[in-house]
Order: structure tokens, then C-alpha cells, then sequence
């Protein structure tokens, strides 16, 4: 934690520059006293010192700014790394998680196939069924038709023999004299009916 005098920019930068150019100044005081240390000699390191101090003070001020906007630029530039490290680490823990809980989703999918697979097999099952119901469906009916189709043809050639047989059974049995008699009954039936009316 920084000192509360250091936390301002201004105070700090003033710190720095009293004392670079306390150090700058260092050697020139050092100095053994000799001959030149009059008064004029005083004036003119003072004066020498004032210079290189108004100068560092000068070369500060004007680079504050800039060190100001490289310290800001610095911050900011930590800061979204930091931001930067922590959602790294956060989609790392996240892909972390997921590939811990990957078996566990692979059983569950495998799972859901398994059910799928048997509702779709049982489905299937149940069409089939279904249209296997019309075809024996449709079978009998066909089949039925085809019965009574064929029943109808029976009868009928039946019929057709029966007939046939009738007339052969008639042909041997009416002579011409039957049929003498069979038309004068006949006509004495109209007769004796025409009569009664």
C-alpha cells in the first residue's frame, strides 16, 4: 500500500524531482573547501543548482503527461488482462466441468437412443401389425368375393346341365304321340276355361 503523500501523482512527481536533484547536486556540495569557496563561488553553485533543478522540474512537468498516459495505458492494460485471465479461467473451469460430466452425458444420450430406438422398433411393430390386419383384411374379403363368385358360377353351370339334361331327358321321353296327347289336353284345358268365363 502506497504512503498517502505518494498516492497523488503531483506530490509524487514533485517527491521524485527533489530528490534527483538532490543527487544531481550531491557531488557539488561534496566538494572540499578550497579557494573558490567564496561567496561568489556559493552564488554560482546556488545558481547552478537552481538551473539543474529548474530543468528537472521543467523536464518532469512536461513528461508528467506522458508518464501519466503510459501509467494509465499500463493499468488499463492489466486490467484487461486480468479480465482477459479470469474469463480464460472461467471457460476453463466451464470446459473443465463439461468434460468431467462427459460420461455421464454419453450414458444419458446412449440412454435416450435406447429408448428411441425401441419406440421406433415398437412403431413398427405396431404398422406392421396394423397392415398386416388390412391385408388378411383385404384377402378375406377377396377371397369371399371370389367365393361367392365362384358359387355363382357353379350354380349356374349347374343350372346349365340341369337344363341340358332336362331337354335331353324330354327329348327321349316325348314322342310324337305324347305330344299329340300333351297339345289336345291343352287345348280342351283352354276350351273348357273359355267356356266357364
Amino acid at each position: 500500500m502506497k504512503p498517502a503523500i505518494l498516492r497523488n501523482p503531483r506530490i509524487a512527481a514533485l517527491f521524485v524531482m527533489i530528490f534527483s536533484a538532490l543527487i544531481f547536486a550531491a557531488p557539488a556540495f561534496a566538494q572540499e573547501e578550497g579557494p573558490e569557496t567564496t561567496t561568489t563561488g556559493w552564488i554560482f553553485r546556488w545558481i547552478n543548482f537552481a538551473i539543474v533543478f529548474i530543468a528537472i522540474v521543467w523536464a518532469f512537468s512536461k513528461a508528467g503527461p506522458y508518464f501519466r498516459a503510459r501509467s494509465e495505458a499500463i493499468q488499463a492494460a492489466v486490467a484487461e488482462g486480468t479480465r482477459a485471465r479470469e474469463e480464460a479461467e472461467a471457460k476453463k473451469r466451464d470446459a473443465e466441468a463439461r468434460l468431467a460430466n462427459l460420461p455421464a452425458e454419453i450414458e444419458a444420450l446412449k440412454a435416450q437412443a435406447r429408448r428411441d430406438a425401441e419406440a421406433d422398433r415398437e412403431r413398427i411393430k405396431g404398422m406392421t401389425r396394423e397392415e398386416a390386419a388390412k391385408v388378411e383384411h383385404a384377402a378375406d374379403v377377396e377371397i369371399a368375393a371370389a367365393e361367392r363368385t365362384a358359387v355363382l358360377a357353379l350354380k349356374s353351370y349347374a343350372a346349365g346341365l340341369a337344363v341340358e339334361r332336362a331337354e335331353v331327358l324330354l327329348r327321349e321321353q316325348i314322342t310324337t304321340a305324347s305330344d299329340s296327347i300333351i297339345v289336345s289336353s291343352f287345348v280342351i284345358d283352354l276350351t273348357s276355361n273359355g267356356s266357364a268365363n
